[in-house]
């Protein structure tokens, strides 16, 4: 997949690049009336250079990769796609199985960045044993996790293989910015990149006065200005989910935001930075 020249790469480790800005598609394939939507939706994200779309087989229950592989019938290969794993099913032969059952939903042969959930009860070297059989079969080609802290990292890279990580999918947003304590300095450290999710905390952000005024300066709206602040890190990959046409355009042009350092100085007085270790947070 090449990423499209108006849109910002970020580097995985292997060298390749994905879209700084792609589509997450948490709470899709819900609500039945919506699906078109949702699909028309996805596709014009890929019209716009928005190429990496992120999906889990929890999200409705395996529905939204049914969704997703719909709406991405005929363009696959335009697109990084990345999906999730259980952590019940992060045994070896579990994720095995888990996977297969990803790549039909998704009517697809592989999987571009596979990442378990979060953190389970079972051992990371069955997972990753199985990682390793997905990559070298071609089912998978990267693998990475989700919600992991510094304590999870640090032990995910000593276990055999885990160093071939490629990213950590984590929340940070404006309102949740423990990360940039000591996972997001570990991460760059590492040189992994970070992928944030509910970037505009699933739109309660959007009613701050203070990011109205910012936005309004800019003559954008406040989820732009959200996204902007999260794009603002060189290597921070941000997948907001947008289940209408107009809200996928609206992202897009988040990308074209530029926040000035005064911006960044009233952003951090309205949502201070930590001074302190925070444990990572999850929605």
């Amino acid at each position: 997949m090449k990423v499209d020249s108006a849109v910002r790469a970020v580097p995985l480790p292997s060298g390749e690049e994905i879209p700084a800005l792609g589509q997450g598609t948490w709470g899709w394939a819900e609500v039945p009336a919506r699906r078109e939507q949702e699909i028309a939706s996805l596709r014009l994200g890929l019209d716009l250079g928005l190429n990496l779309v992120d999906t889990a087989e929890m999200y409705a229950d395996g529905g939204a990769e049914k969704l997703v592989g719909e709406g991405l019938a005929g363009r696959r290969q335009e697109v990084f796609l990345v999906t999730k794993l259980l952590p019940s099913n992060a045994g070896r032969t579990g994720t095995l199985r888990a996977c297969e059952a990803s790549l039909q939903r998704l009517g697809t042969d592989w999987i571009d960045l596979y990442l378990l959930h979060w953190r389970g009860r079972l051992p990371l070297e069955a997972t990753l044993e199985a990682f390793e059989v997905l990559v070298a079969t071609g089912k998978i080609r990267y693998w990475g996790v989700s919600n992991f802290d510094t304590a999870d990292l640090s032990e995910l890279v000593l276990v055999s293989g885990g160093a071939d990580v490629a990213t950590n999918q984590v929340l940070y947003n404006l309102t949740r910015r423990g990360t940039e304590y000591d996972l997001l300095p570990w991460a760059r450290a590492a040189g992994l990149p970070i992928m944030a999710y509910s970037p505009i905390e699933q739109g309660r952000l959007l009613t701050n006065p203070g990011l109205a005024a910012i936005a309004r300066k800019h003559g954008v709206t406040p989820a732009q200005v959200a996204l902007a602040w999260v794009l603002r890190e060189p290597e921070i990959v941000v997948i907001p989910r947008a289940g209408r046409p107009e809200h996928v355009q609206q992202n897009r042009l988040a990308l074209d935001v530029r926040l000035t350092e005064a911006d960044l100085a009233e952003l951090d007085r309205l949502f201070p930075p930590p001074t302190a270790k925070v444990p990572l947070e999850v929605l």
